[in-house]
């Protein structure tokens, strides 16, 4: 037994010769000639490779979103630094900012090594890209204050 590639016409194929006639066709009727249009049929092509013009729609109306209950916000690393610069009143370097962040329960490294370089990095960055808005002002070496 060999497979063939089916084609694909205009009129519709001669059924498979299975020894059943096919169900669902209409006979022809005298009506129907080659000279006439041909007469559309129930069946449907399936469609494939089309491209999506829009978005579907969906029929069903969607339940308004509820609001969330408004949590309590954790601070960041920078905030929480901030924080602490602001309690202490006096320049820090970020490994003590760190570790009062920590003891105060306001930010704890998520298991990085090294925490007080990333909060330095941080620091610097605001420092070069608000200039005179920063919150931060670098007193010395390694040590930072907050802006007045």
């Amino acid at each position: 037994m060999t497979s063939k590639a089916k084609k694909t016409s205009a009129t519709p194929s001669s059924p498979k010769k299975s020894g059943k006639a096919p169900a669902t066709k209409a006979p022809k009727t005298p009506a129907a000639t080659s000279e006439q249009e041909p007469q559309a049929t129930a069946e449907v092509a399936p469609v494939a490779n089309t491209v999506a013009t829009g978005p579907i729609s969906d029929p069903r109306p969607k339940a308004p979103k509820k609001p969330k209950p408004a949590a309590e916000k954790k601070l960041g690393a920078i905030d929480a630094a901030a924080k602490v610069l602001a309690e202490g009143g006096q320049p820090m370097t970020c490994k003590e900012m760190i570790e009062a962040m920590a003891a105060k329960g306001y930010w704890t490294s998520p298991g990085g090594k090294t925490p007080q370089a990333t909060l330095y990095s941080a620091i610097l960055r605001e420092i070069a890209t608000k200039g005179g808005k920063a919150r931060f002002k670098k007193t010395e070496r390694g040590k930072f204050t907050l802006t007045s």
